[in-house]
């Protein structure tokens, strides 16, 4: 698949501080808070590859990185096939001439007490949510490794660190990842590699628009953050522009929590 080429905008976000303008970019995930990092990328000068399993969601992505006139890949995938992750990864690299940032913000819920999963339900759960990210990190880890730099993110969430009710696989997946990353931290670092988790509180996406529509729980879930409100996906592409730049350079092995002060209390 050839990159799309399209004209430069008139005015770009003042992003060039961070130093990503040019950079290849390859994230996984291209609605909710994928959806927003790869528009921000591309808004910050990087190319960017975005790997999906749904046509219509990359397709609807691929109107709003238009604008941004930097070249960008659209690759449909299903991530949970043995052998994805580095078959995407080649293609990324193939396509952009290189791969700098990986961000694997890809996941499902299903919020259900422990007793009532059967063992195929918590398999594709820890498949989607840890399996997939293992795969296509792995394979990126050997690219950025070889080339000795690169920056790799991925999504995690409150849910590793808290004891929410309903969420026993999610939150196994998510504690998973924060430990993965950590591993992939401390082997890669002499590499010049930087492995991260973004953490998000409560989010409005389509993950969890369902919830959130059923009577009172918008208001339950404000009750727990102490600002009061719901963060926007929009609020986690500062932290992800910052953790792939190269101010960053230093920051490995780290979960950020991005929450409204939810872990707080």
């Amino acid at each position: 698949m050839t990159p799309h080429n399209t004209v430069e905008v008139e005015r770009r976000v003042d992003a060039g501080w961070l130093g990503l303008e040019g950079s290849r970019v390859l994230i996984a995930g291209a609605g909710g808070i994928g959806g927003a990092c790869a528009v921000a990328y591309a808004k910050a000068g990087a190319s960017v590859a975005v790997v999906d399993r749904d046509r219509a969601t990359l397709d609807a992505l691929s109107i709003l990185l238009e604008p941004a006139g930097v070249p960008f890949l659209l690759i449909e995938a299903d991530l949970t096939e043995h052998g994805a992750g580095t078959r995407v990864v080649a293609e990324t690299v193939d396509g952009l001439g290189g791969l700098d940032v990986l961000l694997h913000a890809v996941g499902i819920n299903d919020r259900r007490p422990i007793l009532e999963f059967t063992e195929d339900e918590w398999d594709h759960i820890l498949q989607v949510n840890l399996s997939t990210l293992f795969g296509l990190a792995q394979a990126a880890g050997r690219h950025m490794v070889a080339q000795g730099s690169g920056r790799v993110l991925a999504l995690s969430s409150v849910s590793g660190l808290l004891a929410h009710h309903s969420h026993g696989p999610y939150a196994a997946s998510k504690g998973g990842i924060n430990q993965l990353l950590r591993v992939m931290a401390r082997e890669w670092a002499s590499a010049g590699v930087t492995v991260n988790a973004l953490a998000p509180g409560y989010i409005e996406t389509p993950l969890t628009a369902g919830e959130l529509a059923k009577p009172g729980k918008r208001q339950d879930l404000e009750s727990l953050v102490p600002a009061g409100r719901l963060g926007t996906p929009d609020e986690l592409t500062g932290p992800a522009l910052f953790l792939s730049s190269r101010h960053a350079g230093f920051i490995t092995g780290h979960v950020m929590y991005i929450d409204g002060g939810r872990t707080l209390v």
